[in-house]
């Protein structure tokens, strides 16, 4: 059977998909007994009512059944003598369904029910509101294209939180920070883009997974949004998002009266500002009456706040929040609150305390429409953080939790680094407040300490690449972000097992490899990049992408890992460190207080220790740093090499494009994880127990070759080159040459070359054995930094290469623009 599914494919190829339509592709049922079961569905959808949301539901249907079952319902809008999927929200139900047991709903629920009117079938997808019935239709789309069995239904859910909001960081000039998918669907030129079909689209992707409200634009606010002239623009974003449900929010900056309102003060206790404030508001709601309301970010890397007149973040946010409070609109105030000019050199300066430090005293002050939005962490996005203190350190105020969907400093989505099991650990956390059971998804849902509002808020950051990431894997994470912000009791596997199934079908083979590669992706970049607490240690003054541990040290920013000959790691301790650890529930901070009771892998978070402390597994810090590293980059080509084994089994376009990015991932873990090792090396003076770091035995040093053009460099930091330095070709050079005489033993060998692809130009490489050419291509990835180092330190391998003793290999390198076809080293292995 499986040599006839080969054959098949070969010669009907699977059609090509860009990923545009992501785990909505509603490809046809073919599972014979399944198809006969789901074609005795009824064939009329009647919706009753005209709500945007309700004909969203009923058009949705329609092409779901159309694209799973290769038919085209009946739409009606009033109740027919025959069978029908029903699509009403509960006011709006014929009497005939009075009698039935309706289960209690809350805004945004919806019910499916089977039953029978008059004789006939009835398929009931009830809501308390319309947006409720739309999210019943996706749920019921979601079933069969997971081949669930559909009988009996009668099945309801409810929303876990009432906010389940994305934000985007889109520059009105079209770009997007932190975005690694293209450009912005929203904004170009200083204006909303022409045709919005795109953002349509994307609000479908969000209803489908239980969304309801999108803050389209930068953090770091445009005051333009809030002109005369631009509102009318951002009506018609809210006109896209309406049918789907999903809610308009603009990010605002608190400095807006000064800087757009004509204004001499932004001062939040200032009656003319409030009066601005008010007007604005109403300006806005009178465009876009369901505005969900503000995004604000204020005293915080730059943007201007409260504490420029001595206030306070609560006088700022209850300011703003009463102008949106009779609209029905609410504010996120940002908790990422920091000073960025911190003393490093001052043992006791922590970062990581600020959010508490500045918002717990205000605990209780907050207006019931302001939600303090607080990230995951205390520091930022990064691979691996307690939980934020602050998220227990609020009994009386609302909370959102802020993930990262963006891997801002998690790969940058050219790394697969699925965040769903991250995140189920910190939803599923116990702060211990009062000693109590005290959960992070009930503290931020609002149900622990009975507050009206709360939830999780995304960054997602997506663009106009077709596939809307700029990878298809990483769309694993904005639909593991709904259904998370729908329901946080759903296990990892299980959302990882829907998306799977909804993105790339029911090939047993294929789903198992995308799920294994899927979930083991966060601990194998956490530990070729930052275990045991240590951060991402990328180069948190640049690009957030690439090694560069030096840069966490010596500045003002606060990522301190305060790595020295002696040991490493902060001391946040009550007793000797910051006193970062006092600010938990007294359950939580015996454990971390405790270098012997810290869990290992938030242990140089938490604690300043010697090279040589013995962690629970046994290993010393330092090599279980050398091990992890190794580890992690394993997996990294062990994930590409189970990619390779699933040739044939979807379309060619999907297959290549997450190739390629696997590929590319094994490579740059290998450039992580040298760095990494032998900065650490450099400064405990402990060499690895295994002989591995330092030792390069199968490579052959750029600078070490016979050169031709090529000049040599220092790579700066020096960690991110093998042998701290380079090759490169002046851009006065047509082209360049590095040669040398290969001295291994006769035989089949795989060939690496370890190159710099610069972002300002195309260099080519061309590389020869004796004479004959064996490798060609284009340095075009586009890759972060204008200099070479581990931002775009890239490796391109060649299989299967026979060689023998004394064999001459050249590499050729033709600059391009401001790419200088730069080389690190050639590594060749068997």
């Amino acid at each position: 059977m499986k040599t006839i599914l080969l054959l098949l494919l070969a010669i009907f190829p699977l059609r090509a998909e860009d990923g545009s339509a992501a785990w909505l592709r509603y490809t046809p049922v073919d599972d014979p007994a399944l198809r006969s079961l789901y074609s005795q569905l009824p064939a009329y959808v009647v919706r009753l009512g005209d709500e945007p949301q309700l004909i969203s539901a009923q058009q949705e249907i329609i092409r779901g059944f159309q694209g799973m079952l290769n038919r085209i319902e009946r739409a009606a809008d009033s109740p027919v003598p025959d069978d029908m999927i029903l699509l009403a929200t509960g006011d709006r139900l014929p009497q005939e369904f009075s009698t039935l047991r309706r289960p209690a709903l809350e805004p945004d629920g919806f019910w499916l029910k089977s039953t029978v009117r008059d004789g006939h079938h009835v398929l009931l997808i009830a809501g308390t509101n319309s947006r409720g019935v739309l999210y019943g239709t996706f749920d019921l789309l979601r079933k069969m294209q997971m081949h669930e069995h559909l009988n009996q239904l009668d099945e309801h859910e409810n929303p876990y939180a009432p906010i389940r909001w994305v934000n985007e960081w889109d520059n009105l000039n079209g770009t997007i920070e932190r975005g690694y998918g293209g450009r912005s669907i929203f904004f170009g030129n200083d204006s909303v883009v022409p045709n919005l079909t795109r953002a349509s689209a994307y609000a479908r992707l969000l209803a489908s997974a239980g969304i309801d409200g999108c803050t389209v634009n930068n953090v770091n606010a445009n005051p333009r949004v809030l002109t005369p002239e631009f509102i009318p623009q951002l009506a018609r974003i809210g006109d896209a998002f309406r049918p789907w449900g999903v809610r308009l929010s603009i990010a605002v900056p608190f400095a807006a009266p000064q800087l757009t309102g004509g204004l001499n003060t932004f001062d939040p206790l200032d009656p003319n500002v409030a009066r601005w404030w008010n007007e604005k508001v109403n300006a806005l709601y009178q465009a876009i009456p369901d505005l969900a309301g503000f995004e604000l970010k204020a005293d915080s890397e730059g943007q201007l706040g409260p504490a420029v007149y001595h206030r306070t973040p609560e006088e700022a946010a209850n300011m703003i929040a009463r102008a949106l409070k009779p609209h029905g609109g609410i504010l996120l105030y940002r908790g990422f609150v920091y000073n960025h000019h911190l003393d490093w050199h001052d043992l006791k300066a922590d970062r990581a305390r600020a959010a508490y430090d500045i918002f717990h005293p205000l605990d209780g002050k907050f207006d019931d429409n302001v939600v303090v939005q607080i990230k995951y962490g205390p520091i930022d996005f990064q691979v691996r953080e307690p939980v934020s203190p602050l998220i227990g350190g609020l009994r009386k105020t609302n909370e959102a939790l802020e993930l990262q969907i963006a891997q801002e400093y998690l790969g940058q989505q050219r790394h697969v680094v699925y965040l769903v099991p991250m995140w189920k650990e910190i939803l599923d956390f116990d702060l211990r407040v009062n000693g109590g059971d005290t959960l992070v998804r009930d503290i931020i849902s609002g149900h622990t300490f009975h507050r009206p509002l709360g939830g999780m808020v995304g960054v997602a950051n997506v663009g106009a690449d077709a596939n809307w990431m700029g990878s298809h894997m990483a769309m694993a994470n904005l639909y593991g972000f709904g259904r998370l912000a729908w329901n946080p009791d759903l296990s990892a596997r299980q959302i990882t097992r829907e998306w799977t199934e909804m993105t790339f079908g029911h090939d047993a083979r294929v789903d198992e490899t995308v799920s294994s590669i899927q979930l083991e992706s966060w601990k194998a970049y956490e530990n070729y990049t930052g275990p045991l607490g240590l951060q991402t240690l990328t180069n948190i003054l640049g690009s957030h992408y690439g090694p560069n541990p030096q840069s966490q040290e010596n500045n003002g920013w606060g990522q301190w890992i305060r790595a020295d000959h002696q040991g490493v790691g902060m001391d946040r301790t009550v007793a000797t460190g910051t006193g970062y650890i006092g600010q938990y529930p007294l359950d939580v901070a015996r454990i971390y207080e405790s270098i012997p009771s810290t869990p290992d892998n938030l242990l140089l978070f938490l604690h300043h220790v010697p090279y040589t402390y013995r962690l629970h597994s046994g290993d010393t810090v330092i090599q279980y740093i050398y091990d992890a590293h190794y580890a992690g980059a394993a997996e990294a080509r062990q994930f590409a090499d189970w990619w390779d084994a699933l040739r044939g089994r979807m379309d060619d376009e999907r297959y290549n494009a997450i190739q390629a990015k696997l590929t590319y991932q094994a490579g740059h873990a290998i450039v992580w994880r040298d760095a990494i090792c032998n900065f650490f090396y450099r400064e405990s003076g402990i060499p690895d127990a295994r002989g591995r770091v330092g030792h390069y035995p199968d490579r052959t040093e750029a600078e070490s070759m016979q050169l031709t053009g090529y000049q040599v460099i220092n790579v700066d930091p020096w960690e991110d080159a093998s042998g701290e330095k380079a090759v490169i070709c002046p851009s006065s050079e047509k082209s360049c040459s590095a040669q040398f005489t290969y001295g291994g033993p006769a035989g089949w060998n795989d060939v690496a070359v370890q190159y710099f692809d610069l972002p300002n130009g195309s260099a080519r490489f061309q590389v020869f054995v004796n004479e004959q050419q064996i490798a060609a291509w284009s340095a075009d990835a586009r890759l972060p930094s204008l200099k070479p180092n581990g931002d775009n330190s890239t490796r391109h391998t060649i299989v299967g290469v026979l060689l023998h003793p004394h064999d001459q290999i050249r590499i050729a390198g033709t600059p391009d623009r401001g790419d200088t076809a730069g080389i690190d080293y050639i590594a060749i292995w068997k």
